[in-house]
């Protein structure tokens, strides 16, 4: 018998969309004292709590290299890889240990708790990652630490604002209607 597992159309219209927003949102920035604030991380946070680790890693990854690549290529694949990495950690954790289709997402919900546990880990991904990342392109960790204090807020307004998105605005519930859970 063969296990051929074929991709949803719905999955793969929602993955471009949370791809298209997360480049969008990449392009445009807050302004803080000191530095900028980028918002792709709030549509990282939301498709990984909501979509399994293979969609999430295309939003996260793939979506904030091409914003990074039209925009401003210099850290693309550090966005890649970091991005990529916190999508699918989020979506692992938030999803934690299912056993229906893991790559695409189950009828399970993510669970609050669960949730806010993958946003942290997902945060920590990011930062280090970039820390690092910023360190290794620019050939010199002290930007690195100049930019920390605005990846970390970046990170966690990103991961609060997700929850919110998802838990209180219910995008969850939406989400459920569209696939018919």
């Amino acid at each position: 018998m063969e296990n051929n597992k074929r991709i949803p159309i719905r999955i793969i219209t929602v993955t471009a969309v949370f791809t298209a927003m997360n480049i969008v949102m990449s392009s445009f920035s807050v302004p803080v004292p000191g530095g900028h604030l980028y918002l792709n991380d709030v549509i990282i946070a939301v498709a990984s709590m909501l979509l399994g680790p293979l969609p999430a890693f295309v939003v996260g990854g793939v979506g904030a290299f091409l914003g990074d690549l039209f925009f401003y290529p210099a850290p693309m694949f550090v966005s890649l890889v970091t991005h990529g990495l916190q999508a699918v950690a989020i979506s692992i954790i938030s999803h934690r240990f299912r056993k229906e289709n893991l790559l695409l997402g189950s009828d399970e919900d993510p669970i609050f708790w669960k949730s806010i546990l993958a946003v942290f880990v997902g945060a920590v991904i990011m930062v280090v990652g970039y820390s690092f990342g910023r360190a290794y392109i620019y050939g010199n960790p002290e930007q690195a630490l100049l930019k920390l204090p605005y990846q970390i807020l970046q990170a966690f307004v990103g991961g609060f604002l997700g929850i919110i998105l998802v838990f209180v605005v219910d995008l969850k519930g939406i989400y459920r209607k569209i696939f018919k859970f």
